[in-house]
């Protein structure tokens, strides 16, 4: 479980094909904090790791996991944003964030407006979304500002801070971004569907 809170920017230091998926080699600043088995949120996808040296971390990725986010996008000398695990004690300043990831959006923009940004990304459903809720998105808890229901579009602003510390400054135009939904929102779907669905075998009439 994460929160959403970005604690900094790792870089890509090896892709290489592996049976089933790839092997992914991260420079990470903390490496020397983390031990085999722990998880890492790169770029929002919760990620395993398998191997530890001084200052390279080694996750393996399933092909199915390559396919569905944008890590399949990253190569060798790409950024990415990296989060540890939340502790028991930890505050939780974003939102309950799983790392596993949704779908892809993409950026459609991108742009300075005063000492903050503008972003804008296009993603295939606004099923759980409202507007001021919360999604994550490359793993960066943010606020919706606006929802654009005709274009599918989502509007954020990013503070100076945000902007500094994640991948966010690589965005353009098209780029993909992974996005995970509020767990909240998806745990009220399953519940209210759960419900209706007993509702209705409730009034369906006796036969016989």
């Amino acid at each position: 479980m994460f929160t959403g809170l970005v604690e900094c920017t790792g870089r890509i230091n090896s892709c290489t094909p592996i049976e089933g998926g790839a092997r992914y080699g991260v420079e990470i600043p903390f490496a020397h904090e983390l031990s085999l088995g722990d998880s890492v949120a790169v770029n929002g996808c919760c990620l395993t790791v398998d191997d530890l040296s001084p200052e390279i971390v080694s996750f393996d990725l399933l092909s199915q996991t390559l396919r569905v986010t944008s890590l399949g996008q990253l190569q060798a000398g790409s950024l990415c944003n990296l989060e540890r695990a939340m502790l028991p004690t930890s505050r939780l300043g974003g939102h309950f964030v799983s790392g596993h990831i949704d779908t892809t959006g993409e950026v459609v923009e991108c742009t300075p407006v005063g000492q903050d940004h503008r972003l804008r990304v296009r993603v295939p459903s606004l099923r759980y979304v409202i507007d001021k809720g919360s999604i994550a998105i490359d793993g960066v808890s943010l606020t919706i500002a606006a929802i654009n229901r005709e274009k599918s579009e989502l509007e954020f602003w990013i503070t100076p801070h945000t902007w500094l510390h994640t991948v966010m400054p690589q965005y353009g135009d098209g780029v993909l971004v992974n996005v995970e939904w509020d767990m909240l929102a998806k745990y009220m779907e399953s519940f209210m569907t759960a419900r209706d669905h007993l509702e209705m075998g409730r009034c369906q009439p006796k036969r016989g």
